[in-house]
């Protein structure tokens, strides 16, 4: 074969050669793309969350225990009240004709009652000659047995009429306690917080007590919140709680109140009629429910901030840690030693190390680091595999 012809065959396999591997430079050769996260320091909470509802720790319903129209009412909502303060006046025209009907009865008795204190000492004296004159002949036996009889029944109806005027008595003090239920005082020191009379209404108090207003005690509420059954066993009294109403934004975010779980109530709330009757049909099917049980909340309320029927989110706080070294929990594995026990990767001088990572307090997001990594350590999230030319034109 001529030499002209041999120069480009030998050049060929070298030429290709390099077509390869600029090709694989190009678009086939892979590298790796690491991403990695800052360990910081922070502070995690483990809470459990419930919507509740404020009420005053303690609080009275005034009612009415006498019949009759409303002549005045003394106060209004927002009014502080001391205990024994007049609170509203029915009209006592009724309740004051009992009482004088009564009180004159009882003054009848007690006349009758005297009467018949005369009669019993005459039959005494009677009895007292009688027997004289038996002594002396002049009178019969029957006279005095006669005597002796009168005088029993003088006797038996001294008694009577005090068993009448003690009852008597009892009537008058029944009507008085009924007069005097036509002011109403009120029971304790507070705030009214609810009206529900107006004057000149007129109340039946024979059969239920109408309610008139309530006094509340605003220095101490109450928050009244439903816990699922998931979460119930994570509560315990005395626990640290806190809360925020929609009312409570301040220039720094959501106000926070502080306080103590005073109660567990042991069964959940008794659903109404109404909700029996919705939930009646999915639970014929074997449909379920969630079951929640109150839990009571008190906290101080010095400021008057708080006010009944508030919405609050609250947070059962099951576990806490302040100013600790925290670490992703998505970026850690777990280790075959048990929950706390986690394996996590570092780039270290351009190098992936794995090391062994123990964790504390943690949720979903991040979990406290108790030994293994320190702050500033570059924690690895993922490594990508990506081709060279991909990488080169990413923007």
């Amino acid at each position: 074969m001529p030499t002209r012809l041999r120069r480009p065959l030998i050049f060929l396999p070298l030429v290709a050669a390099a077509l390869g591997a600029l090709l694989w430079l190009l678009f086939i050769r892979s590298r790796e793309s690491i991403e990695t996260t800052t360990i910081r320091t922070g502070d995690i909470e483990v809470s459990v969350t419930a919507l509740g509802t404020l009420q005053p720790r303690n609080y009275v319903d005034v009612g009415a225990q006498a019949s009759g129209a409303i002549r005045r009412i003394a106060v209004q909502p927002g009014d502080a009240v001391r205990k024994g303060a007049l609170l509203a006046e029915i009209d006592p025209a009724v309740q004051q004709a009992r009482v004088d009907v009564a009180r004159a009865s009882l003054a009848a008795l007690r006349a009758e009652l005297a009467e018949q204190r005369a009669e019993r000492e005459l039959a005494g004296q009677r009895i007292a000659r009688q027997r004289q004159m038996l002594a002396d002949g002049a009178t019969r036996l029957d006279d005095l047995q006669s005597a002796q009889a009168t005088l029993r029944v003088a006797e038996a109806r001294v008694a009577k009429l005090r068993a009448q005027i003690d009852g008597a008595m009892s009537g008058l003090a029944g009507d008085e306690a009924q007069l005097g239920y036509t002011r109403i005082y009120a029971p304790m020191s507070g705030t009214v917080v609810s009206l529900d009379a107006r004057e000149g209404q007129t109340l039946n108090a024979t059969y239920q007590t109408p309610r008139l207003l309530r006094i509340a005690d605003l220095s101490r509420m109450t928050v009244w919140t439903q816990v699922s059954e998931a979460d119930i066993g994570r509560i315990t009294p005395d626990m640290r709680v806190y809360f925020t109403t929609l009312g409570g934004q301040t220039d720094a975010g959501p106000r926070r109140w502080s306080g103590r779980l005073r109660q567990i109530l042991p069964a959940p709330p008794r659903p109404t009629d109404q909700d029996e009757r919705s939930t009646a049909a999915p639970a014929a099917q074997g449909a379920g429910k969630v079951v929640r049980y109150t839990v009571l909340v008190d906290v101080d309320n010095k400021d008057g901030a708080l006010m009944p029927e508030m919405t609050a989110q609250v947070f059962f706080v099951t576990a806490a840690a302040r100013a600790v070294t925290l670490a992703p929990m998505a970026a850690l594995q777990l280790g075959d030693a048990g929950r706390s026990e986690y394996r996590a990767r570092v780039l270290s001088d351009g190098n992936v190390v794995t090391r062994q990572v123990k964790i504390g307090v943690h949720d979903r997001v991040s979990g406290e680091v108790l030994s293994g990594l320190r702050p500033g350590d570059a924690l690895i999230t993922s490594i990508k595999h990506v081709r060279a030319a991909a990488g080169r034109f990413q923007w």
